[in-house]
């Protein structure tokens, strides 16, 4: 809770960070500030918590060991439950633990590799959903060429891209956050530490550099974004020429899954980091960041369960097997 600061006077912000400032720790804004809301929302985080450690976890095993989901399409479905289980364990835990314990410290260093590590995997994440845009693009508009352009190959090849960029831009973000003054205390207005409130305690004039970071990050997004919508609306005008019922039930089966999931990861996301100053307040900020941390790990696999016959066949499967096991 301290803040040292080196140099003297009391005077601007200016003045006071004519020298390097100092956070030892920040401090996290509680979701509730009685104590029996706030043992609610442990229990309520921590059954958020086994739902997306079951759910993906499920999703993994079952795309592990059943040969027939060896495809493209569950490949980058095991990334991405890969990635919801990191994000997710990324925020919760110490969200529950402050819940539990009643307080809200967290450190300097703490915080700034819960920023890395959360940028990381949700960036991951959305360049990782772009590639599956293209992978159902390329499996319903052009099948004769899947084998050839989405080969194993080219599938790790696709993975790695967006793991190593959504490390580069992580690292990018984080060093750059990490390197400003802050003149404006410790007190973060959010149950994780994320850049736009970290920014707030920066001087004005500091903050220059991450905001034309994140403005490239919103054009880059917004790049991706755009990908996406073409390549469904490709999608959406080759399923509709099938000329059977059953293909195209089973097209729309593997497309809305992803389609659900895109928009609720982008809506909320985009939400959070664009909405205007004169809407915002610390209890919007909570219900909107927790809504694009929080809600699509926990949903995304029943949302692919619910819609997937491949998947709720191998789930039953390995169900089976372990019965059979015992």
């Amino acid at each position: 809770m301290n803040v040292f600061l080196e140099g003297q006077g009391l005077g601007e912000c200016g003045k006071q960070m004519s020298n390097r400032s100092f956070v030892t720790e920040f401090l996290l804004l509680p979701f509730a500030y009685t104590r029996e809301l706030q043992l609610l929302q442990f229990w309520l985080f921590l059954g958020i918590y086994v739902a997306a450690l079951l759910g993906n976890g499920l999703i993994i095993t079952a795309i592990a060991c059943d040969h027939h989901l060896h495809t493209p399409m569950y490949f980058f479905l095991l990334n991405l439950s890969v990635l919801d289980l990191s994000s997710i364990s990324t925020t919760l835990p110490k969200a529950m633990h402050n819940s539990l314990w009643n307080t809200g410290d967290i450190s300097y260093y703490e915080c700034a590799a819960q920023v890395f590590f959360f940028l990381f995997f949700i960036s991951a994440e959305y360049f990782l959903l772009t590639v599956m845009a293209y992978d159902r693009y390329v499996a319903i508009y052009k099948p004769l060429h899947y084998g050839t352009l989405l080969g194993s190959r080219a599938c790790v090849h696709m993975a790695a891209a967006a793991w190593g960029t959504g490390f580069l831009y992580a690292v990018l973000h984080t060093a750059n956050t990490f390197s400003l003054p802050l003149c404006k205390g410790n007190a973060v207005d959010q149950f994780f530490c994320e850049i736009p409130q970290i920014l707030k305690l920066s001087c004005s004039h500091s903050s220059l550099r991450e905001v034309g970071l994140l403005v490239v990050s919103v054009c880059l997004a917004f790049g991706c974004f755009v990908f996406i919508v073409v390549s469904y609306v490709q999608i959406f005008r080759a399923v509709l020429k099938i000329p059977s019922e059953q293909g195209r039930h089973k097209a729309f089966s593997t497309c809305l899954p992803h389609l659900a999931v895109v928009s609720l990861f982008i809506n909320t996301g985009m939400f959070a980091y664009l909405k205007p100053p004169s809407i915002s307040s610390a209890t919007l900020d909570l219900v909107v960041s927790f809504l694009y941390s929080v809600v699509p790990p926990a949903v995304n696999p029943l949302i692919y369960s619910m819609r997937n016959k491949e998947i709720k066949d191998a789930l039953r499967k390995l169900y089976e097997y372990t019965l059979f096991q015992h």
